[in-house]
């Protein structure tokens, strides 16, 4: 047995070395099956269906090629040649396609952090609106004027990202000026009232209403409020229009800026032109 193990099959190729090289790729198999049910049961949460069967597919075969290229010369197949032209070959691509290849390394980043999701309101590189979709290579984001932005995914993964839509809660705030002549804190409490008042406004972080400066033409009081995310732009829309209508017929004037113009006295305005 011994001797037929170590008998030629074919060249300098026994049947041992086939038979290990048989092994090694089997065993690649149930490593590469393994690392798969591992990636999908740890994974299935974090990113989209398609986003992980792409990664384990890629993970898949990459274990599958590195056991391949390693069984290979154990069977008598020399890659020397191949390798040298595989590496030129690669080299030349690798130089062509460097910007697709890292976008796709930081779309695999991308879906195994999730700093943004589909739905969340972001600002990426100075594009704000709704992500649509996160695919391998670019990020779609819909912005609030309607237009369709693809962003390359390495340019994500590099930008500064501001997620409106993370946190449960968002603050918005108002500078309303009132005049001199009025009462700040009767206009307080006029601005205090709508905000309890309205259902989308929360008690708790609660809003904060002050005197913050006085202005030249008015003193301005600020207005910061708390909202759930999703009702952030309602609730900003409806409550400022509201406070303007209450303050105005509560008799509380909003200013517009104001000049007062001096003119020096006439009649020695004209003594100094005769002089």
């Amino acid at each position: 047995m011994t001797e037929w193990l170590n008998s030629a099959a074919y060249g300098e190729v026994t049947f041992l070395n086939i038979i290990a090289a048989l092994l090694v790729f089997i065993a690649s198999l149930i490593i590469s099956k393994l690392i798969s049910l591992q990636l999908r049961r740890s994974l299935k949460d974090k990113i989209s269906k398609e986003h992980l069967e792409l990664l384990v597919k890629l993970v898949s075969y990459g274990i599958l090629i590195v056991a391949l290229l390693w069984v290979l010369p154990t069977v008598g197949f020399e890659l020397s040649g191949l390798m040298v032209a595989g590496g030129i070959v690669a080299l030349a691509i690798g130089f062509a396609s460097q910007s697709i290849i890292g976008n796709l390394i930081s779309g695999l980043f991308l879906m195994g952090e999730r700093p943004v999701k589909i739905g969340d309101m972001v600002t990426i590189d100075g594009n704000t609106g709704v992500v649509e979709n996160i695919y391998i290579i670019t990020t779609a984001i819909r912005t609030f004027d309607g237009l369709y932005v693809r962003i390359p995914n390495e340019t994500v993964f590099t930008s500064t990202i501001t997620n409106l839509s993370s946190n449960q809660v968002r603050r918005f705030e108002y500078a309303v000026g009132i005049s001199y002549s009025d009462d700040a804190d009767r206009a307080i409490a006029i601005i205090k009232g709508l905000i309890d008042e309205h259902p989308l406004a929360l008690v708790n972080p609660s809003p904060q209403i002050y005197v913050d400066e006085l202005g030249d033409n008015s003193v301005d009081i600020v207005v910061r409020v708390w909202a759930p995310s999703a009702m952030w732009f309602k609730l900003k829309t409806e409550l400022l229009w509201k406070i303007k209508d209450k303050l105005e017929s509560g008799n509380i004037t909003i200013p517009f800026p104001q000049r007062v113009i001096w003119r020096g006295n006439e009649s020695n305005m004209d003594n100094m032109e005769q002089s």
